[in-house]
């Protein structure tokens, strides 16, 4: 299993960006992915999650301007970042969890300037 993480860049305060994640090999159907994001020196913190069925969770510092979403058919999740704050500036990572393996794709920098 690989995971293809895109979408990252510069914004400014206020913008939006999409990340994607795309799965290539296969995988047991139920399984949950996610979101996380990194700064130097610190422990990598969730984002955002969804389940196989649809479910989503998010972290209160995203909550109502982050939206994750995933296209079974294309084997892609998405997380869409609006409102985005220079907090936000960080190492994006994405995560499969299925059964008892966890993936990370590599990480794509977002950077929010004020």
């Amino acid at each position: 299993v690989q995971l293809q993480a895109s979408g990252g860049g510069l914004v400014q305060a206020g913008g939006s960006l999409r990340l994607s994640c795309a799965r290539s090999g296969n995988i047991f159907r139920i399984h949950n992915m996610g979101w996380y994001r990194q700064i130097p020196g610190e422990q990598r913190e969730l984002v955002a999650t969804i389940t196989s069925s649809g479910s989503t969770n998010y972290a209160d510092s995203v909550e109502g301007r982050f939206t994750i979403s995933r296209d079974n058919s294309k084997n892609t999740v998405y997380l869409q970042m609006d409102s985005l704050k220079p907090e936000d500036t960080a190492v994006y990572y994405c995560r499969l969890a299925v059964l008892k393996s966890v993936y990370w794709g590599q990480g794509t920098q977002v950077t929010v300037s004020s």
